[in-house]
């Protein structure tokens, strides 16, 4: 998840906030809240980003549409590709399953490029393997090459 916009780590709060109420989603883990330079667009201000693990009985299809709702009940409105955002949630993995419909794509298509992503993740799953990639999130890290600046957040 990640939001840039207003009071940043309030966004963060009020998701997992919501997502704590779902009786189908157990917050299992959940890394630290980074600070990371925006992806794209650099005319922006800097995201919050974090990663949650969860377990739930709701379908990836059902998962993408209550992250969706979320959103909106947030105050998400449409912004360009890569645009600042008020509340930005995306599902990373789902188990070990690959899946390619319009609506969605499991694992998510472009987490393998993005640092923001991949240092939360690895922080509280370092041994995950990709499903497609067939590589440790770690090793990925490792081997990535781009080198924008994730940091632990302090706070404001």
């Amino acid at each position: 998840m990640g939001s840039n916009l207003k009071n940043r780590k309030k966004n963060l709060e009020l998701f997992l906030k919501e997502l704590k109420q779902n009786p189908k989603i157990e917050i299992l883990n959940f890394s630290s809240i980074y600070e990371t330079e925006p992806y794209g667009s650099k005319e922006q201000p800097f995201f919050l980003n974090q990663v949650i693990k969860i377990n739930t009985t709701l379908s990836p299809v059902e998962l993408l549409e209550l992250l969706k709702e979320t959103e909106k009940k947030l105050g998400r409105k449409e912004t360009s590709r890569w645009g600042p955002r008020l509340i930005d949630l995306d599902i990373l993995l789902y188990d070990d399953l690959v899946l390619n419909t319009e609506k969605l794509t499991i694992p998510h298509k472009e987490m393998h490029q993005r640092r923001f992503a991949l240092v939360p993740l690895a922080e509280i799953a370092p041994n995950l393997v990709h499903p497609v990639l067939k590589k440790g999130i770690k090793n990925i890290l490792e081997k990535l090459k781009d080198k924008s600046e994730v940091k632990i957040y302090a706070g404001d």
